[in-house]
């Protein structure tokens, strides 16, 4: 860990430095180039790489599994690589994908009671990583607002999971703005779900300081991505 007490690679989810963090989901990236589109991404100014992993169960989609996680750690050593388990039993999924090599993992709380959801969050980090708990769009924070000392990251999905491209819902925004006065001030909350240049300044208002961008950051031409990080970080290009 950084005696600098700055985010560096791996450590970005242990380090609480007050910046925002932007999180490419590689599920909207080239999968034909994934390494090289990764490698760009973390060249072009991101901290985290958003992995969104998908049972078919949970929710209507596929995506990829803990082999694919192994091998962007053996191509980005020191990339934060985040797991978000959109998975019907994330406790069969844990500790695959944190031997492959994940640095945080997110669980849903619509799949799990309060106790449940803390002995998973305590396994996560036996496992060496940082645990996170996600809420769809639909699921209050009052219905996990008592869970969350168990967690270093709270998720709210701003779009239904399960696919790329939809559009951002802005209910979700109050929500995150009560979670972020309500909890510890070390907690992280990320927004995950329609994403980009126009509301990333509302997203993070709210309280925000991980933002994930699928469509929004891959959907650009390479050279545009320092500038699409700066912009969601709120330092736009001059």
């Amino acid at each position: 860990m950084a005696s600098t007490g700055q985010a560096v690679g791996r450590d970005v989810l242990r380090i609480r430095t007050g910046a925002v963090h932007v999180a490419p989901s590689i599920l909207a990236a080239d999968f034909g180039h994934l390494a090289d589109e990764c490698r760009a991404s973390v060249e072009a100014g991101a901290t985290v790489l958003h992995l969104d992993v998908m049972d078919g169960h949970f929710v209507p989609n596929l995506t990829f599994g803990p082999a694919l996680v192994r091998n962007l750690r053996d191509a980005l050593p020191n990339v934060c690589l985040d797991a978000h388990l959109m998975v019907t039993d994330p406790a069969d999924f844990v500790e695959p994908f944190a031997e492959a090599g994940a640095d945080h993992i997110t669980f849903h709380a619509e799949v799990l009671d309060e106790a449940e959801a803390r002995s998973l969050a305590g396994r996560v980090r036996d496992l060496g990583c940082t645990a996170g708990l996600a809420i769809n769009p639909d699921t209050p924070y009052e219905s996990v607002r008592g869970w969350l000392d168990a967690f270093e990251m709270l998720l709210v999905m701003s779009v239904h999971p399960g696919f790329a491209g939809q559009a951002f819902i802005g209910e979700v925004v109050e929500k995150t703005r009560v979670a972020r006065a309500s909890e510890a001030s070390d907690l992280w909350i990320q927004m995950d779900g329609g994403l980009g240049l126009d509301n990333a300044g509302l997203v993070r208002e709210a309280g925000c300081d991980v933002l994930v961008a699928g469509s929004a950051f891959y959907g650009r031409d390479r050279a545009d991505w320092p500038a699409v990080v700066s912009g969601l970080r709120g330092h736009p290009a001059k």
